[in-house]
């Protein structure tokens, strides 16, 4: 369906053979029969290779012309670089928001220990120094330091006013940046060309893996020129760079990050090996005993 929604009538027999591919990636397919992960060989036409840059070759396909176009709120609401973790995000994110003329507003959260938290002697108050808990990069929370530009794209990380579209993983555009509050505009969603205006929120983090709670005051947005897989799932997009500097790491994810894109000419895909050399193979992860219950 959403390939339909990107080609026209002559383009019928290639978009159905892409949307065949697309499935048998889903259904684990491609490579063979398997049962958990397996090697897929992506055809020539998708990749980005026998580039001396091939990581700008594929920003350039995804966000051509970009200091001409980075005003336009269309430019950014259908395109973005996708990435399995939120590292590999971060560092084309900065790579991009450098490009973009403007001047840098940087904003620093506040962040603290829950009250609850710090109860009788045995808590270790070094875990609480602001060094450590700034130094956190926790998924779905922003990160201490915030730098932004106008004009620039966020996703919002939080679910703010629903009925409004301001929602978890709502895509805006910066239109004017505050000291206590950020003005932007949607370009993604029902609710498109949609102003409000975005406060600082407290936000908990729900990881497990941190041994005690705390809390963030800041911004609930974070740069979204690019986005992991994970976050990309339910958007429909014209453009999309898929960028596996390491491979998919969890069932499904390569299926929707190809799964994305409104038509195949709007897809490139760029991996690289363990060297850093750029391959046409890449791990696909499928755990069959997940269809059987459907």
């Amino acid at each position: 369906m959403r390939l339909l929604q990107g080609n026209d009538q002559s383009d019928v027999q290639e978009t159905s053979d892409f949307a065949r591919w697309l499935l048998d990636i889903g259904e684990g397919k491609v490579g063979g029969e398997n049962d958990g992960e397996s090697d897929v060989n992506i055809p020539a036409d998708l990749l980005i290779d026998d580039s001396s840059d091939p990581l700008s070759d594929l920003i350039e396909f995804v966000y051509p012309s970009l200091l001409d176009n980075f005003g336009d709120r269309d430019f950014w609401s259908e395109r973005a670089v996708l990435a399995p973790t939120n590292e590999v995000v971060d560092d084309i994110n900065n790579r991009l928001l450098s490009l973009v003329p403007g001047e840098e507003h940087e904003y620093l959260s506040s962040d603290s220990v829950c009250q609850d938290e710090i109860v009788g002697d045995n808590f270790d108050r070094n875990l609480c120094s602001p060094d450590v808990l700034n130094s956190l990069h926790i998924s779905g929370i922003p990160n201490h330091r915030l730098v932004l530009k106008v004009g620039i794209p966020v996703m919002l990380l939080r679910n703010i006013d629903q009925r409004n579209g301001l929602c978890n993983g709502t895509r805006l555009q910066i239109v004017s940046l505050g000291r206590h509050v950020i003005e932007a505009v949607i370009i993604s969603g029902n609710n498109i060309g949609f102003r409000t205006f975005i406060p600082r929120l407290s936000l908990i983090p729900t990881d497990n893996r941190i041994a005690f709670r705390f809390q963030r005051r800041q911004f609930p947005i974070s740069v979204c020129f690019a986005m992991t897989i994970n976050k990309s799932q339910g958007q429909s997009l014209s453009r999309v760079g898929l960028y596996l500097k390491s491979p998919v790491f969890s069932h499904g994810q390569l299926y929707v990050a190809l799964s994305r894109v409104k038509s195949k000419k709007g897809l490139k895909i760029l991996i690289l090996d363990e060297d850093g050399r750029t391959t046409n193979v890449t791990r696909n992860i499928v755990f069959k005993s997940i269809f059987s219950n459907l």
